[in-house]
């Protein structure tokens, strides 16, 4: 039952579709926005119901009812409220394990800023050789 009403809401919604994109606007271009639609009403023109409007009518209804059809039987015959349902009572979490919440604070490394300036070693500068004979 429930993929007969499956296929039948599919093939309306396909249906539907294509009647609304084959009819005709009612003059809602931008000219009628601003007061330039004439004689027409607010929501535009009020004339006879061809049969794509009485397509559409028809097509949306039958969409509504597979729409509730389809959530009626999806429920599986459970069909109860949430509300009617009693409430279950929360279970209790696990009990904390007895470990200090965070790790025990170790000191921290000096910081090169941190010691003190040492001088550095004299070490002795080579000094480039003489020149030999001025050339």
């Amino acid at each position: 039952m429930f993929g007969v009403v499956l296929t039948l809401h599919v093939l309306v919604s396909v249906f539907l579709i294509l009647v609304v994109l084959l009819q005709s606007g009612k003059g809602g271009d931008i000219a009628s926005a601003f007061g330039g639609g004439g004689t027409q009403t607010v929501f535009g023109p009020r004339g006879t119901s061809n049969v794509l409007t009485k397509a559409t009518t028809a097509s949306a209804v039958i969409f509504m009812f597979t729409s509730i059809a389809l959530v009626l039987l999806s429920q599986g015959g459970g069909g109860g409220s949430l509300l009617d349902a009693p409430a279950e009572p929360a279970a209790a979490p696990p009990p904390a394990a007895a470990q200090p919440a965070l790790p025990p604070v170790e000191e921290p490394a000096p910081s090169p800023l941190d010691l003190p300036e040492q001088s550095p070693v004299d070490t002795p500068q080579e000094t480039p050789p003489a020149a030999e004979g001025g050339q």
